[in-house]
């Protein structure tokens, strides 16, 4: 899993059956730079190019999130769907410190 901030919607006018009714995110992923100063508001994007997330959990602009990527996105379903990123969690706070 992944974390990521969610920066934006994706507004789709046709899908997928399996998917109709889906809600998309655009994260931007964390990486360890931006994981030290997660919690600042005015937290630069991460260099990392964003990504589109199935969400069915009801994550909304500024929240943080996990996420997995790769055929592990697709696994909640009975028939996978064409997915290759899945909001996992909604993350209320994170604790990080790393070694120096």
């Amino acid at each position: 899993m992944r974390i990521g901030k969610v920066i934006g919607r994706v507004t789709l006018s046709q899908s997928l059956a399996p998917l109709k009714g889906a809600r998309w995110l655009i994260v931007s992923p964390h990486g360890r730079e931006e994981l030290q100063d997660v919690q600042r508001p005015d937290l630069p994007l991460s260099a990392e190019p964003s990504l589109v997330v199935f969400d069915n959990l009801g994550g909304g602009v500024g929240d943080t999130i996990g996420f997995v990527e790769g055929r592990e996105a697709a696994s909640p379903f009975n028939e996978p769907p064409p997915i290759d990123a899945i909001n996992t969690a909604l993350i209320d706070e994170i604790f990080y410190s790393p070694k120096r």
